[in-house]
């Protein structure tokens, strides 16, 4: 019988995994800028004309609420990207300070060990 994905035993995670997933979450957050960017400058290009105070409220609304939704996913895979390089630094720190130095991975003379 296979294990489930939840029972299954997951490593820890490597220096490359994570400093691909930053590059990856940077590589997503930047068109999702410039698409923020060019929606709103759309929407300020091109306002709702309407007699009707009803139709100018939603239009206000629903405009609000596109350019937040477009500029809250930025913002989410920013911080994704962000998060992920902090850890892979982190690793990677830690990696390196938990390396063995060449005096310690030398084994020890006879007359070391006796003492």
């Amino acid at each position: 019988m296979s294990e489930s994905p939840s029972t299954k035993k997951s490593s820890p995670p490597s220096f490359w995994r994570t400093m691909t997933g930053a590059i990856l979450a940077g590589l997503m957050a930047f068109p999702l800028a410039k698409l923020s960017a060019l929606i709103a400058q759309s929407f300020a290009e091109h306002p709702f004309t309407s007699e009707n105070q009803t139709a100018l409220k939603i239009s206000i609304a629903l405009k609000t609420l596109v350019v937040g939704l477009s500029t809250l996913a930025t913002g989410i895979f920013c911080v994704a990207a962000l998060g992920l390089g902090a850890l892979s630094i982190q690793i990677l720190w830690q990696n390196l300070r938990s390396s063995p130095t060449p005096s310690e991975s030398e084994p020890m003379d006879q007359s070391e060990q006796s003492s």
